[in-house]
């Protein structure tokens, strides 16, 4: 029996710093269905947002779900050291002398798992196993406080992109919005290099994903803004560009959308959230014309519009099925193609400033000149 108990337990310790290091250490995404932290987190997900979807009220449940990220990650170091510590006791149960208990043997785990220590072991074994554990426990330790502040400096610099973004797209951000304001400005060729500021985004955004899945369900600051939603925009305005815009080379668009696609098919991938059709069409046929007559007001013409609107419905199929199932995935909001609701800009809005404000709704709202 005591043999078996040093089985398992060895077993147990094994599959739980396997685990760990896929997690903390290995920069690459983990095909293999059965693992630790992908059980934990499908489970702990599947209830929480299973509570979220029974809140009606918008600004609560986003702030609910807000709580998902950290906490998840808090609970899985819980989670991990348990079970060392669980593992550990079936050694010390099992090397221990005959009339130890296993639940002293759980205590003494315990003790010297967090380094605290307790006597001195009668048997070389027994010695052995108190020294694995407490580097074991040490390790850890290191482990969890060198991770958590790699893991909120790349949660930094995805926000970072997000909020430039408000200024330029709008709060949400949308296609329509973006390319309004760039014309208004006199600076549409701009949007050049706002995509190839955005295809290093979207790279970076991958990479740490694969590193990191779990800032994936880390929301951003603002409730009508998350990274799912700036991506998707990124990709409606490439996807305009591609269709043919006059004036504009398509090149740096067609970049920045292979590497904006990648990231979410690659993202679907590693959440196992299928590619499905939107449940409703982000951009209708009378909806499509109202956005053909925005860009016209700003002055932006189709180079064939005869061929415009079935390249855009080509390349949306390219991206739109990936980008639903994320953030049916995730529950995040599907970004619009225009704006919904003449909303405020994040910069403008203040509880300061609710009663007086002069501030125009957006710096491109009639004149661009700000007045306070």
């Amino acid at each position: 029996m005591r043999t078996l108990s040093l089985i398992l337990g060895v077993l147990l310790l094994l599959i739980i710093l396997w685990d760990g290091f896929e997690v903390i250490i290995l920069p690459r995404r983990v095909a293999r269905r059965l693992r630790l932290s992908r059980i934990y987190y499908l489970s702990a997900w599947t209830v929480w947002s299973w509570l979220a979807r029974r809140v009606h009220s918008n600004r609560r449940r986003e702030r609910y779900l807000s709580f998902f990220g950290p906490l998840s990650l808090v609970f899985l170091i819980v989670v991990w050291a348990s079970l060392m510590i669980l593992a550990f006791a079936l050694m010390h149960w099992s090397v221990g002398p005959p009339g130890i208990t296993f639940r002293t043997s759980l205590y003494l785990s315990g003790a010297n798992f967090f380094t605290l220590g307790m006597g001195i072991p009668q048997t070389r074994l027994a010695r052995a196993v108190v020294v694995l554990e407490a580097g074991t426990g040490f390790g850890f330790l290191a482990l969890v406080i060198s991770y958590l502040p790699v893991l909120y400096q790349s949660f930094a610099r995805r926000e970072t992109n997000i909020l430039l973004l408000d200024a330029r797209a709008g709060s949400p951000p949308t296609a329509a919005e973006l390319f309004r304001r760039y014309a208004m400005a006199h600076g549409l060729a701009a949007i050049n290099d706002l995509l190839r500021e955005w295809e290093t985004w979207a790279a970076d955004l991958l990479e740490t994903y694969i590193s990191y899945p779990v800032l994936a369900y880390f929301r951003s600051q603002h409730d009508n803004q998350s990274w799912l939603a700036a991506l998707t925009t990124i990709l409606d305005v490439c996807a305009v560009l591609i269709a043919g815009i006059d004036g504009l080379a398509p090149w740096q668009a067609r970049l920045t959308f292979a590497m904006a696609r990648h990231t979410v098919v690659d993202l679907a991938q590693i959440v196992n959230a299928p590619p499905r059709a939107p449940a409703i069409d982000r951009l209708p046929p009378e909806a499509l014309a109202q956005f053909r007559a925005g860009l016209a007001s700003a002055g932006i013409a189709p180079m064939n519009s005869a061929e415009f609107d079935a390249k855009l419905a080509q390349v949306r199929r390219l991206y739109e099925p990936y980008v639903y199932a994320l953030g049916q995935r995730f529950m995040l909001s599907q970004a619009t193609w225009m704006r919904t609701a003449n909303t405020a800009d994040n910069w403008r809005t203040s509880a300061w400033e609710r009663s007086s404000s002069g501030l125009p709704r957006s710096l491109f709202d009639g004149d661009s000149d700000v007045h306070s």
